[in-house]
């Protein structure tokens, strides 16, 4: 995945999944005009093991996120330094997630995702809607809708990692893991999209308390056996 070589730059081609125009306008009687992106809506999908307690994401290289990472000045040569500026500052961690660019409903979408990014066979009614809402509202105004599903180790069918040429890596975390990286405060920026933010505090407020819960309570269990065998 950081194996980055040969970056460069060139004028945007005629393309099916990004379409540039500008948007003109007449608000309270003055001319306006604004710079857009039409692009796919998406669908993304949280997802947690609930035998290991492990929120699972997926890790890829973003090049936009890579883009933005280079100082000013080394945006307008040849081919960027890739020793200067290696492929980890792009790297992201986000949900599961992929672009509705198929006749089918959402939850279907949702659900391919998850086995083609995750290697996880989950049913329709596994996937629960959480919301919809939009993304990049200064320049596209896209809608995603998010779901969450609960997974096990037997549902698992294959590695994952995405379709075609895709490079996608999975990453396991725990919620005190989550929770550690929302919370803490760091000089260095959070490389994951306001969607799986959003997410993510979503999943902290209504499913993490259950599984909290269960966790304490099984190590106030083992306190409570230790305690009785000292005792002994």
């Amino acid at each position: 995945m950081e194996d980055l070589k040969n970056v460069s730059f060139s004028p945007l081609p005629d393309t099916t999944y990004v379409r540039p125009f500008r948007f003109n306008y007449t608000q309270n009687g003055q001319s306006k005009s604004w710079d857009l992106l039409e692009v796919h809506d998406s669908v993304a999908i949280i997802i947690f093991n609930v035998e290991r307690k492990k929120l699972v994401f997926v890790k890829q290289f973003r090049p936009a996120v890579y883009f933005n990472s280079l100082e000013p000045e080394d945006r307008d040569v040849d081919v960027v330094d890739t020793d200067k500026y290696p492929a980890a500052l792009g790297v992201t961690l986000e949900l599961c997630a992929g672009i509705v660019d198929k006749d089918k409903p959402l939850v279907e979408i949702a659900r391919e995702e998850v086995l083609e990014e995750c290697g996880y066979h989950v049913k329709l009614s596994d996937l629960e809607l959480v919301n919809s809402y939009r993304s990049g509202v200064g320049v596209q105004g896209s809608k995603q809708t998010l779901y969450y599903c609960e997974v096990n180790d037997d549902m698992k069918q294959s590695a994952g990692g995405g379709v075609d040429d895709e490079i996608i890596d999975l990453v396991e975390m725990s919620i005190s893991q989550v929770e550690k990286m929302l919370f803490s405060p760091s000089a260095e920026s959070i490389r994951s999209p306001p969607s799986c933010l959003y997410g993510l505090m979503w999943f902290l407020h209504t499913k993490a308390p259950k599984y909290r819960k269960s966790f304490e309570r099984h190590c106030e269990e083992c306190k409570a056996t230790t305690a009785d065998d000292d005792d002994e």
